[in-house]
């Protein structure tokens, strides 16, 4: 069961399409794969239907919504102007193994960049999606950990698949979190592997030990 979810400020904007295209897709995924948001959300697209154009016609304009073909919309402003729109791809593969994509990541999977391996069990693939912030995909395979760090900014993540526990809980798939720069975790897998998928304000800050000196470096594996 997913124990984590976006705030309600969140889902407002992701239902009017007001959030940067990162966000819009760490939510939009966590829609995909969470029974309750999916049903807040209608309720939150009903409402703004109501307030805009009346209860007469709020049943067939909330109908006819299409959340998937919006996300799209945005995400192909983005794009250069006549360019065909990429077929989706519903798997994504790595270290001999599957992962299915929920809707949003696979119409989007063509923004995907190449895998590189980072020290200590991680990899890392970049996500391009326009805007300032930086999202990326981080799979953590079992006996993993990341040093103590905060972020120099928001860090949103969402576990697309597997578990992964900090000092605070521990997440899985669909599980969303939301942290500032006031927050300190060290993620950590046990006898399972994580594959999640993260937006970035800015850079990871290490926080202990020998770790700290990666500082002016972090932001050459998390960008």
């Amino acid at each position: 069961m997913i124990k984590f979810h976006p705030s309600e400020q969140h889902l407002v904007l992701y239902a009017a399409g007001e959030l940067s295209p990162a966000m819009l897709m760490m939510v939009g995924t966590h829609v995909d794969m969470c029974p309750k948001c999916q049903a807040h959300v209608q309720d939150i697209e009903q409402h703004m239907a109501t307030k805009l154009f009346g209860e007469t016609e709020t049943a067939s304009i909330v109908h006819g919504f299409d959340e998937q073909a919006m996300l799209q919309a945005i995400f192909n402003s983005q794009s250069p102007a006549g360019s065909a729109a990429p077929a989706a791809n519903d798997s994504l593969y790595l270290e001999g193994q599957r992962f299915a994509l929920p809707p949003t990541l696979a119409r989007n999977s063509h923004r995907i960049g190449e895998w590189s391996r980072l020290p200590g069990k991680l990899w890392r693939a970049p996500v391009r999606v326009g805007g300032e912030e930086m999202l990326n995909f981080i799979y953590m395979g079992e006996q993993a950990s990341l040093p103590e760090h905060t972020h120099k900014g928001n860090e949103a993540t969402l576990v697309v698949n597997g578990v992964f526990n900090d000092e605070h809980n521990e997440y899985r798939d669909g599980d969303f979190m939301l942290l500032d720069d006031h927050h300190k975790h060290s993620p950590a897998t046990q006898d399972h592997d994580c594959l999640t998928i993260a937006a970035l304000e800015g850079p990871l800050h290490f926080t202990t030990g020998l770790s700290r000196l990666l500082n002016p470096f972090s932001s050459l594996f998390f960008k």
